[in-house]
C-alpha cells in the first residue's frame, strides 16, 4: 500500500514506526526539515519538506496514486483542509486527526465524509475511553474490548500473590477447567513471546490474556490481585482527557478533579456539574491530603506534563490510592513509567496511531490495537467466505508461529479458542501478534 503521513510530530512519529516494517511504500510530508531528517535517519521512507495544504507540494510527492493519505499534524483545520486536497487530487482514503468533539457529531461527520474526510480520530477521547475501561478492571495496565465488550483483551502484571507464580501454562489450565480466558503472551524483561505449555508464570510477568465476559473475575483471582469497584476518584488535570474521563465517569462515582488554573475550574464547574472542581496544584502533597487523597480508590493524572503526572501517581501509591493511571505524552518515558509502580500508562499519541493502523490492512479489521508495554498488537477480523482459516482446526492450518486466535465471536456468543477449534466465515476472530507476524496475518482472514 501507498501511504502518505502529513505531519511528522509524535503521531506521524509513532505511525511510521507501526508501519515501515508491513511492506507499505510510506511518504512522511512535513513542512519542518529537522523533524524529517530524524525520521528518515531512523526509517527507510521517502519524505518531503513542505506543507500538506499545497496543491504544488501534494502533486508533486505523488498523491494521486495514495491508497491512503492520514494527517496528523498538531492543527485540525490543517489536517481536515490537507485530506480535502488529497482526496481531491486523487488520494482513495484519508484520515483526520481532530481535536474538538463536535466534529464527531452525526451531521458534522456526514459534512467531514462528503467533503472528501473518510474518518476522524480524536486522540482524546479514545484515551478517555480506555481510562474508563481500566478503572473497572483491577492489576489492569491495559484492557481492549471487542464486539461490545463480549471479548476483551486484558494486561495483567502479576504479583507476589498470584497463585499461578511458578506454575507452567498446563499446570495453570487445570486449575480450572471451565475456559473462560486464555493467556496469549507474557512480557518479562522487555521481551514479548507468545507462551508454550510448558512456559511458567513468574513475578512481575506481564501476562496478555483474553477472557469472554464470565472469566473476568477469575482473571483477577488468579492474577493476585483483588477486585476494585471504584466509588472515590480523584482526577488531576482538567485537560480534554480529563474532562470527557470525568463526564463519563461522575454518574456512577464521586469525582474531585483538580486544575492549577483558576479560570479554567470555574469553566470545568459548567461542564461537570455532578464533580467536584477544585482550584490547586496537584503536586502539593498537603493540599492532596486536604481533598482526601488517602480515601480515593482511584488516582488518574492527566495534566500536559509527564513528569508530573509519573511523579503524582507515585506519591499517590505511597498515600495509599490503589490504582493509578498517568497519562505520558513521551514515549520515552512509557518503560520507566510502567517499571516504577504505576498501574497503567495512558498514551493518546500511541493509541492514536493504533486506531490509524486498522486503514491499512487488507483483510476485514473491526478493531487494531498497538500494545503500550510490547511491539506486540492485537487484531479483531471478521472471516471472509472461503478464508484460509476456514479450511480446518487451528492446529491444522499452519498458523503463523508467533500469533495466535484468543477467542472467537459467532453470532451472539463469545468463546476461547483452542488448537481443535474450527473458525467459519463470517466468525469475529481476536488475535495476537508480534510484529514478525502481521503480514502473514491477512492472508488467513481474506
Amino acid at each position: 500500500m501507498r501511504i502518505f503521513i502529513g505531519g511528522a510530530g509524535a503521531v506521524g512519529y509513532q505511525l511510521t514506526k507501526m508501519l515501515v516494517h508491513d511492506n507499505h511504500e510510506i511518504v512522511v510530508i512535513d513542512i519542518d526539515a529537522d523533524s524529517l531528517e530524524a525520521l528518515a535517519n531512523s526509517y527507510d521512507v521517502l519524505t518531503v519538506n513542505g506543507s500538506i495544504t499545497s496543491f504544488s507540494v501534494l502533486k508533486g510527492a505523488g498523491i494521486k496514486n495514495a491508497d491512503l493519505f492520514v494527517a496528523v499534524s498538531r492543527e485540525l483545520e490543517t489536517n481536515i483542509t490537507a485530506c480535502i486536497l488529497a482526496k481531491r487530487l486523487g488520494a482513495q482514503k484519508t484520515v483526520a486527526r481532530i481535536d474538538n468533539s463536535e466534529y464527531l457529531l452525526p451531521m458534522n461527520r456526514s459534512h467531514c465524509i462528503s467533503m472528501g474526510v473518510d474518518a476522524l480520530v480524536y486522540p482524546q477521547m479514545l484515551a478517555a475511553r480506555e481510562i474508563v475501561n481500566l478503572l473497572a478492571q483491577t492489576g489492569t495496565s491495559e484492557v481492549f474490548n471487542f464486539s461490545q465488550g463480549m471479548m476483551s483483551l486484558y494486561v495483567i502484571k502479576l504479583n507476589e500473590n498470584a497463585p499461578i507464580i511458578n506454575k507452567s501454562l498446563n499446570d495453570a489450565a487445570h486449575i480450572d477447567d471451565s475456559l473462560l480466558y486464555r493467556a496469549v503472551a507474557i512480557t518479562r524483561d522487555g521481551k514479548t513471546i507468545i507462551p508454550r505449555g510448558n512456559d511458567t508464570f513468574q513475578i512481575g510477568d506481564v501476562v496478555y490474556v483474553i477472557s469472554n465476559q464470565k472469566g473476568i473475575s477469575k482473571i483477577t483471582q488468579y492474577s493476585g490481585h483483588q477486585k476494585l469497584s471504584p466509588v472515590n476518584i480523584m482526577i488531576l488535570g482538567g485537560s480534554r482527557i480529563g474532562v470527557r474521563a470525568a463526564a463519563v465517569l461522575e454518574s456512577t462515582a464521586n469525582i474531585k478533579l483538580i486544575e492549577i488554573d483558576k479560570a479554567k475550574c470555574f469553566e470545568l464547574t459548567d461542564l461537570l456539574p455532578d464533580s467536584l472542581i477544585i482550584n490547586g496544584d496537584g503536586r502539593d502533597t498537603e493540599m492532596l491530603r486536604q481533598e482526601g487523597i488517602e480515601k480515593m480508590d482511584a488516582f488518574i493524572a492527566v495534566t500536559g506534563d509527564s513528569e508530573t503526572n509519573i511523579l503524582t501517581c507515585l506519591q499517590a501509591k505511597t498515600m495509599g490510592v490503589r490504582k493509578t493511571i498517568a497519562a505520558v505524552e513521551s514515549l520515552d518515558y512509557i518503560n520507566l513509567a510502567e517499571t516504577v509502580g504505576i498501574d497503567a500508562i495512558i498514551n493518546k499519541k500511541l493509541i492514536a496511531a493504533s486506531y490509524i493502523v486498522r486503514f491499512t490492512l487488507n483483510a476485514d479489521v473491526t478493531s487494531f490495537m498497538s500494545l503500550t508495554a510490547s511491539d506486540a498488537e492485537v487484531f479483531e477480523f471478521i472471516v471472509r467466505p472461503g478464508a484460509k482459516v476456514t479450511k480446518g482446526r487451528l492446529r491444522d492450518i499452519n498458523f503463523p508461529k508467533d500469533a495466535i486466535v484468543g477467542g472467537v465471536i459467532r453470532n451472539k456468543t463469545a468463546f476461547i479458542a483452542t488448537g481443535n477449534t474450527h473458525v467459519k466465515a463470517n466468525d469475529r476472530v481476536v488475535v495476537f501478534s508480534l510484529p514478525s507476524e502481521v503480514n502473514k496475518l491477512a492472508s488467513f482472514f481474506n
